[in-house]
C-alpha cells in the first residue's frame, strides 16, 4: 500500500514506530498550508524558511519522545505549534533587534523605554511583585492553571491534557482562581493598576 494515501494519524504511528519516510509525507502534505500561515505573520522568506523548520524540530522531538497524543489533529497541533514560534520570534526581535552598534546607533538607546518613566516602571514592578504573591495564596491547582493560561498561554486543552483533568475542571479551576484572586484584592485593598 502506498503510504501516501494514508492518514496522517497512520502515518505519525508509522513514524513514531521508526518509518522515517511517512514524516517526508506529513511534511510535504502541509507544507503550503504551514508555510503560508507562517508567510502571513512573517513576511521575510528568510525568516519564515527558519519558523518553518524549527516547527519541523519541534515536532520530530515531540514524536521522537512519544508525548504527542494524536487524536487525528495532526495540521491544528502543527500550526499551534507555528503559531506560538511565530510569536517567539516576535518576542525576541522586539527586545533585542541584530544591530551593531554606530554612531549614529547604539544599543542602549534601543533598551532605553521612554514610555515608561521611573514611577510608571516602580509601580510596575511593585503590581507585578503584588501577582506574584497573590498566586501564592490560591490553592496549587488554581495557581497552577493560572501560570500555564495566561504565563505561558496554552489552551484550556493543553492545559487539561497537561495536568491530567477535563477541560470543564481545568475551566472551573480558571474559575476559581480568578474568583479568590478577587476576594484577596478586595480584602487586602490591592490596587492592580498604572
Amino acid at each position: 500500500m502506498d503510504n501516501r494515501t494514508l492518514s496522517d494519524a497512520i502515518l505519525v504511528k508509522k513514524y513514531v514506530e521508526g518509518d522515517e519516510s511517512t514524516l517526508a509525507i506529513l511534511i510535504e502534505r502541509h507544507q503550503s498550508k504551514i508555510y503560508g500561515f507562517i508567510y502571513t505573520k512573517i513576511q521575510d522568506r528568510d525568516i519564515c524558511d527558519d519558523v518553518f523548520q524549527d516547527t519541523f524540530i519541534k515536532v520530530i522531538k515531540t514524536l521522537k519522545t512519544k508525548s504527542y497524543n494524536e487524536e487525528g489533529k495532526f495540521l491544528p497541533w502543527v500550526m499551534r505549534i507555528a503559531h506560538n514560534l511565530v510569536i517567539d520570534y516576535f518576542r525576541k526581535s522586539k527586545k533585542m533587534p541584530m544591530q551593531r552598534d554606530t554612531d549614529e546607533y547604539s544599543i542602549f538607546s534601543y533598551l532605553s523605554d521612554s514610555s515608561l518613566d521611573v514611577e510608571k516602571q516602580i509601580i510596575t514592578e511593585q503590581i507585578e511583585e503584588d501577582l506574584t504573591k497573590l498566586l501564592d495564596e490560591l490553592p496549587d491547582d488554581q495557581k497552577e492553571v493560572i501560570i500555564m493560561r495566561i504565563y505561558q498561554d496554552l489552551s484550556f486543552k493543553e492545559i487539561a491534557d497537561s495536568t491530567g483533568v477535563s477541560i470543564n475542571t481545568a475551566l472551573g479551576r480558571m474559575r476559581y482562581a480568578i474568583m479568590n484572586l478577587r476576594k484577596i484584592i478586595e480584602k487586602n485593598q490591592i490596587i492592580l493598576s498604572v
